[in-house]
């Protein structure tokens, strides 16, 4: 087996329980390791730090999956972690009677670093991020069958994660039913009906679940926009918490109408007002109207990676002056990124910005984070992906 050694300078976040290797971490490797290969990682001394699936192409070359010597990435151990990830959700309350849509593997927060598998009712979405976990995708199908006997398994994986690991998704049902054309499912009591033919991760949002119990909670009485609404959940949220008003405004014209069907689905047809168009310039329009009470804005991915952190940034600080400009003063604005590299943090300095640029000020009233079926190492700030910022708008004083 290979030996990948990382510098002295790398050691301690790894000794700490960190999963990534990073690139320029690397001293040097040993023993000829191809891609998707086991590999031990040492320290200088040679000490045993753990053991990953290795990735040339990547900016992150290992990914721990152990930190205990021979442990083999097989069929027994995939297994074995998605039984203990069973448990957890059990544990969390995961199903439930209104919930059967959950994330069951969170990657690195399971054990599993390149392996994503989502359960809607009785289908299980998978992704697989490195080529290590794609050229396991066998023994992994087969340990997912085996642990959770689903309809159908279908393979949801990133074609811009396969381009850049080097390796071919298969997307579709890969297992069971080879017809199946929709997920099914209940969440927060709704129920859902998702085509496959919608792209956005494994079909949906499902780590907004606090973010959706919370506008529930704050809508009452409230004129509530919704930008990048994709199939409306925040929206139907919103209605079911008895907003006077909702308006969601998303660019596809699918994912409209597939909110639609579950709006009228939902007994809430009548409540939600869709708009297919730019997210932006409604925010823009909203402001010229004088705004709303709730304003709601979850954009794609503004930073997948780090380099991308400034222009992630100016990006955040526009969309934050918009939606200051498109909530009335005192009214309350829902911010979120989805980018770990802009984090909480830079999230709350995008938004003093913005807001300043439109003679505005915020006050954070709350932050909220992916959901717990999304669990992250102590040691892997990476891990804490999402994050939201609840704000009011403040008038200049």
């Amino acid at each position: 087996m290979a030996t990948v050694t990382v510098k002295s300078g790398h050691v301690q976040p790894l000794w700490a329980g960190h999963p990534w290797v990073y690139a320029q971490a690397i001293e040097r490797i040993e023993g000829g390791a191809a891609a998707g290969d086991e590999v031990d990682v040492v320290d200088p001394r040679g000490n045993f730090l753990g053991r990953g699936l290795y990735s040339p192409r990547s900016a992150i070359p290992v990914r721990l999956y152990s930190w205990q010597h021979g442990v083999a990435f097989n069929l027994e151990l995939v297994a074995q972690r998605v039984r203990v990830a069973q448990g957890r959700r059990r544990a969390m309350g995961l199903p439930n009677a209104g919930t059967d849509a959950y994330r069951l593997v969170n990657a690195e927060g399971d054990d599993v670093p390149g392996l994503v598998v989502d359960l809607y009712g009785r289908v299980a979405a998978v992704q697989f991020a490195t080529v290590g976990t794609k050229r396991r995708e066998e023994l992994v199908l087969e340990a997912l069958g085996a642990e959770l006997g689903p309809e159908a398994i279908v393979d949801r994986s990133s074609p811009g994660t396969a381009r850049a690991e080097e390796f071919s998704p298969r997307r579709g049902v890969v297992r069971g039913t080879p017809d199946l054309a929709e997920l099914a499912f209940r969440e927060r009591g709704f129920a859902y009906r998702i085509p496959l033919s919608i792209g956005q991760k494994t079909g949906f949002y499902l780590d907004q679940r606090p973010l959706r119990d919370r506008v529930e909670e704050l809508a009452r009485g409230r004129r509530v926009l919704d930008t990048f609404a994709y199939v409306g959940a925040l929206s139907l949220a919103a209605a079911r918490g008895g907003a006077s008003t909702v308006t969601a405004v998303d660019s596809s014209a699918l994912a409209l109408e597939v909110a639609a069907e579950c709006a009228e689905r939902n007994g809430l047809g009548g409540k939600i007002q869709l708009e297919h168009g730019d997210a932006i310039e409604e925010l823009g329009r909203a402001g010229r109207r004088g705004g709303y009470d709730l304003v709601i804005c979850d954009p794609p991915k503004l930073a997948p990676t780090r380099q991308s952190l400034k222009q992630a940034a100016a990006m955040a600080r526009r969309l934050a002056g918009l939606g200051c400009r498109a909530t009335r003063v005192g009214g309350l604005l829902a911010l979120s990124s989805c980018s770990a590299a802009l984090g909480v943090r830079e999230l709350a300095r995008a938004t003093a910005l913005g807001a300043r640029d439109v003679g505005l000020r915020t006050l954070v009233l709350e932050r909220i984070f992916q959901g717990p079926d999304h669990p992250v190492p102590a040691a892997f700030p990476e891990g804490l992906y999402l994050s939201t910022l609840i704000l009011e708008i403040l008038g200049r004083s």
